[in-house]
């Protein structure tokens, strides 16, 4: 059994080895904060990131839910709650909601670290947990492999968790906020100063810091997601900053590693979302410039399927088929009238099909606005030639 000690420093860590990492991460974060996007955009991000985190921070934990129960749980006022892992995702909803609206200039002290955790847990483990207390005397808890001990109950739990409170108003706040972010959601782990929730409030409290960097005028980024995929290098920075006596490098350079990865995605996704709207705009001004009633009907056919491949990237094509169908039922033989225009799009380069059969996803080409122009596209239309029916299987 590994016992906690008190850290002599809560700020100790070699800045050497991980300034590069530091560089990366804020570099990262500027590049989010000065890309173009659009107000939409944010909120859909920010609902996907949401739930992300949310199902990053119970499954560390151990929740198990279908996508389904984690949608339920996701929703203000949920119909029902099943499980206990479905009542600590909307609890931990409920918390990064919470965390999202405060201002900006709101002090993370000890009355709202209590605040934080009385709401992750509410609801969720209260039946086993005080929420937002401390853990009294002979209250211990275990964790983790091997296996260690928490802050023992009461005087000393007490004491760690006043001394994390004071370094987080103090000596913490000389430090990079991104580091102290971090910082703190280590010392609460070897800490463990509540009963539980203990790993959701940490990771809830490092969102929060992170937010006040700089980030929550962009998008929500937290790490649970980084941390649940790499779940088993998350515990072992944890273990080997605590088997260096409290030393932050191991965690903080796994940490600033993942920032830097979180918000890679959220840049790739605003990226997606704008090529699409290029996509989009495009594809209506050439479509739009066809003349004849055959065209016409022809460009709505095809449009249809260019909108629906907007929403998805990349389907099956018998379920694109399914979700079009409506507009090629009138045609005496609708499947081939389908097969047609796919392969029409494929020859504009608007989508792809794979390169060897059988054809069985089509996917939407997001390149293709820089690839096509007015006069290219108006030439294909006229040479293009018939679809070979063999190529492609409903």
């Amino acid at each position: 059994m590994i016992h906690y000690a008190l850290p002599r420093h809560w700020m100790r860590y070699d800045f050497a080895a991980v300034a590069q990492a530091l560089v990366d991460a804020k570099a990262a974060v500027l590049a989010l904060r000065n890309m173009p996007t659009r107000r939409d955009w944010v909120e859909h991000l920010q609902q996907m990131e949401l739930k992300r985190e949310v199902a990053g921070t119970s499954r560390i934990e151990g929740a198990d839910f279908t996508e389904n129960e984690l949608n339920e749980a996701l929703k203000e006022s949920p119909e029902t709650l099943l499980t206990r892992s479905q009542r600590q995702a909307h609890a931990a909803a409920q918390t990064y909601r919470f965390i999202a609206q405060l201002p900006a200039d709101r002090p993370l002290d000890r009355d709202l670290i209590l605040d934080i955790h009385r709401r992750i847990v509410t609801g969720a483990d209260d039946d086993h947990c005080s929420p937002g207390v401390l853990r009294g005397p002979d209250q211990n808890v275990n964790f983790g492999v091997p296996r260690h001990r928490g802050a023992e109950g009461g005087e000393e739990c007490r004491r760690a968790f006043d001394g994390l409170c004071a370094a987080l108003a103090g000596e913490m706040r000389e430090h990079d906020p991104f580091v102290r972010a971090m910082a703190l959601h280590y010392h609460f782990a070897p800490m463990h100063p509540f009963m539980d929730g203990n790993g959701r409030t940490a990771r809830a409290l490092e969102a929060l810091l992170l937010q006040q960097a700089g980030l929550r005028d962009t998008c929500f980024i937290a790490l649970s997601n980084y941390y649940y995929e790499e779940k088993n290098a998350y515990l072992q920075a944890l273990a080997e900053s605590r088997a260096r006596d409290h030393d932050l490098t191991p965690f903080l350079a796994f940490g600033l590693k993942g920032l830097t990865l979180q918000v890679g995605r959220v840049l790739a996704e605003i990226k997606t979302q704008a090529q699409k709207a290029v996509f989009r705009n495009l594809m209506y001004d050439l479509f739009g410039r066809l003349k004849t009633p055959r065209k016409r009907v022809l460009a709505e056919r095809q449009l249809e399927i260019l909108r629906l491949l907007l929403k998805q990237d990349a389907m099956d094509i018998r379920e694109a088929y399914d979700q079009v169908k409506g507009h090629y039922e009138t045609l005496h033989h609708s499947t081939g009238a389908f097969v047609r225009d796919i392969f029409g799009l494929e020859e504009l380069g608007a989508l792809k099909l794979p390169p060897h059969a059988p054809f069985d996803v089509i996917t939407l080409n997001l390149d293709w606005p820089a690839q096509i122009t007015e006069s290219g596209f108006m030439e294909k239309i006229k040479n293009m030639p018939k679809a070979k029916m063999s190529r492609l299987r409903l």
